[in-house]
Parts: structure tokens; C-alpha cells; sequence
């Protein structure tokens, strides 16, 4: 008997991978937390029957969420991951010597332990000492802070759910708030092909230029992602993420990536037409 696991991306696309075996099945306090096998894609999990992250592309989600902002601030000492309980946005963080600190906050703490026993790929830096881990919604962790941190970075599940607050115009505000002069925010931005998605990412980018005079959103190739075409909004209170880029900075570090350059980088926010009218529609 073969085994597929499917996502309805819309009313009328499914996607499929075949898998070989269920490794764990569980329902935490917040969610459904599934872990598969497969042939093509390695390990898998899903999030209420939505897949999170697959072995075989997890670098490119976990690369472009974290190497922009880091190749653009110039001084980064602590960053805040706002879910990614995974662990692969921490583990590209402790490729930098010179942050002095990672703050977690993952709602839901299976999750972390999960990773932790079936994902070593992405987990594997989450005992790194400089990552302090708390268990709490980021919505409320975020309003009891204030100019903390240089970069924060919004690592949420889709728009519903236990991440519903984290697309909020309050949230954003307080993000705002979270970071220091000079800070800088990345969140994922979904995707602009299929409606439902467009105008959860719309509506993103609405509440993100309400709140930071500078924000711009860049774009990557994730293939089990819905469509494959997904983004990333980048807020900030002061740099430009192309104009104010010491590329020769970031490349002298000699961090190791199988996505991310800095080349790609500044090619990533070259937005397809239609993308671009879909962000002028709600930038007023």
C-alpha cells in the first residue's frame, strides 16, 4: 500500500509526497504535530495537516530568513526568533561568533521537543548556550519589551491558528518598539500567486508599512511551499536592504550557505510586475 501525504493549496490544487512511514502523530495543547518519512524529501513535519518544513529544502526558508538581515545591520548583538521552533533559524543565527544572544519564543513547546527528537537537522543548535528558549506567545512577549533588540525575526506558521496575533498591526507596533534605533525585522510574507494567500500577504504588508518607514519585501524559491513562489517582508527603521549593504563585510565572515550570497541577495528584491502592483494596491 503507498502512503501520500497531501496539502490543498486551493480549492482546486492539491500537492502530494509520497512518504514511507508516520514517525510521530500527537496533539499538543495548541496543535496537531505529524512527522513523516520520505524517500525525496526526507523528514517531514506538518502543523495541523500543513507542512512546515521538509529536510531537503528547510536551508532555503532557514537561510533567507536570517542571512539578509544579517548581511545588512552592521552590529548585531541580540535577535529575537518569534516562533521557529524548529530550530533551523537558530542554527543559521549561531553561525555568527559575534551574536551575544538568542531569545526563542515558541507558543507551543512539543514543537521544540519534537524537532528536537525526530528534525536533528534543524534542531541542532537549539542547547547552543547563547539561545535562552521561552515557552509563551510571542504577541505577549513582545509588548513587555522595549528597545532590546537589533534584529527580530517573525518565524510564524500561516496566518490562523496559534499564529494568527503574529499578522497583526499591534504585533508589528510592538516589534517596532522591541528594537533598537537602527533594528531591523524580517517576517515570512507568504505568497503572492493563489488568492488566499495574496491577501493574507496584502494585508501583511499593509500593517508592516503602517508601522516602519522603511519596508520593502524580497522573494525565494521554496518548492514545497504553496506555488513555489514565497516571501519575505523586511522592515526597518533605518537601512535600505540594498543601498545600505556593506557587501564586502558580510562576505569576509566566510559564513557557509547552500542558498543564500550575497549576489542573491540584492537580485531577490527585483519583484515580478504583478507582485509589485499587489504591494502599491495597499502601501497608501
Amino acid at each position: 500500500m503507498e502512503l501520500w501525504y497531501t496539502e490543498q493549496h486551493t480549492e482546486n490544487v492539491n500537492f502530494s509526497i509520497k512518504v514511507d512511514k508516520q514517525l510521530y502523530s500527537g496533539k499538543s495543547d495548541f496543535q496537531r504535530i505529524d512527522i513523516f518519512d520520505s524517500k525525496e524529501f526526507g523528514r517531514i513535519m506538518t502543523l495541523d495537516g500543513y507542512l512546515m518544513l521538509t529536510e531537503k529544502d528547510e536551508f532555503i526558508y532557514h537561510e533567507m530568513i536570517t542571512h539578509v538581515a544579517m548581511c545588512v545591520h552592521p552590529n548585531v548583538r541580540k535577535v529575537l526568533v518569534i516562533g521557529g521552533g524548529d530550530g533551523g533559524t537558530v542554527r543559521e543565527l549561531t553561525k555568527y561568533d559575534f551574536i551575544e544572544a538568542i531569545d526563542l519564543v515558541e507558543i507551543d513547546e512539543e514543537v521544540v521537543d519534537i524537532s528536537k527528537k525526530y528534525l536533528s537537522q534543524t534542531a541542532c543548535k537549539l542547547d547552543d548556550p547563547r539561545v535562552h528558549c521561552y515557552f509563551e506567545d510571542g504577541l505577549k512577549y513582545i509588548r513587555r519589551v522595549d528597545d532590546e533588540y537589533d534584529i527580530i525575526l517573525v518565524d510564524s506558521t500561516d496566518p490562523f491558528g496559534p499564529g494568527e496575533g503574529l499578522f497583526t498591526r499591534e504585533f508589528y507596533g510592538n516589534c517596532f518598539k522591541a528594537l533598537h534605533e537602527d533594528g531591523i525585522m524580517v517576517n515570512q510574507h507568504e505568497s503572492p500567486f493563489y488568492e488566499g494567500d495574496a491577501y493574507a500577504m496584502q494585508r501583511a504588508h499593509k500593517r508592516i508599512c503602517q508601522s516602519f518607514p522603511i519596508s520593502k519585501v524580497y522573494q525565494v524559491h521554496i518548492p514545497t511551499y504553496p506555488s513555489g513562489h514565497w516571501l519575505f517582508g523586511f522592515a526597518s527603521k533605518k537601512y535600505h536592504p540594498v543601498k545600505d549593504v556593506n557587501w564586502d563585510r558580510w562576505n569576509s565572515l566566510g559564513i557557509k550557505t547552500r542558498y543564500y550570497n550575497t549576489p542573491l541577495h540584492a537580485g531577490s528584491f527585483a519583484l515580478p510586475t504583478y507582485v509589485e502592483e499587489m504591494l502599491r494596491d495597499v502601501e497608501s
